[in-house]
């Protein structure tokens, strides 16, 4: 079984941070060279809104990927990917804000109430807030375990929120590819964690009878 020493686990973690943060670099050079192409609000909104999926997927996949290879080091990375999920919701949300509100929180307001795919995108972001806050090791003793465990557990609402968010947006072009396959990645890890928890019952209950 694979166990990086601590100087190979702090490289692999800057190369992690490093990787994640080349999304948010890309998109740095592409509006300093006027390169984000004819729509550069869409471009910004769509980009920040898939990478916040792409980083939900890989925060969730860690417990199973862990389970499966035996690599417990793995769940160390988790609180900087759950981060990096949030950092890139809020560009997402920055965005719309920015750029299609101007930072009227009224005008902005009254979008989420009236069009229900937003809602879903801000209800999940909102609930992103706390589990942001929350992500150090103090506030994690400070709450105690167990209340920091099922404060965290949100982390499946959420994905499911940005899923149904996602596929709302895109109903109105008829484009349901990409959400289609978020979804069942999702799917498949929020189902593997059930499977897995029903069979470690299973087993505790027989240790017991």
């Amino acid at each position: 079984m694979f166990n990086p020493s601590p100087t190979q686990f702090r490289m692999m973690r800057w190369t992690v941070f490093v990787c994640a943060l080349l999304p948010f670099a890309r998109l740095l050079v592409l509006a300093g060279t006027d390169r984000l192409g004819a729509n550069p609000v869409e471009f910004i909104t769509r980009n920040s809104g898939d990478w916040t999926l792409y980083f939900l997927c890989m925060t969730l996949a860690l417990t199973p990927l862990r389970r499966l290879s035996g690599w417990h080091w793995l769940l160390r990375l988790r609180r900087m990917l759950g981060l990096f999920a949030f950092f890139y919701a809020s560009l997402h949300f920055l965005a719309f804000l920015w750029f299609e509100h101007f930072f009227d929180v009224a005008e902005m307001w009254a979008d989420v109430l009236k069009r229900p795919f937003i809602a879903l995108g801000f209800s999940a972001f909102v609930l992103l807030l706390p589990l942001a806050a929350t992500s150090t090791n103090a506030m994690q003793r400070r709450l105690g375990g167990r209340r920091w465990q099922a404060l965290h557990r949100a982390i499946y609402l959420i994905a499911v929120l940005a899923i149904l968010h996602f596929w709302w947006m895109k109903a109105g072009k008829n484009d349901f590819a990409q959400p289609i396959l978020f979804g069942i990645v999702v799917a498949v890890l929020l189902l593997a964690r059930l499977y897995w928890r029903w069979g470690d019952a299973r087993r505790r209950k027989y240790r017991k009878s």
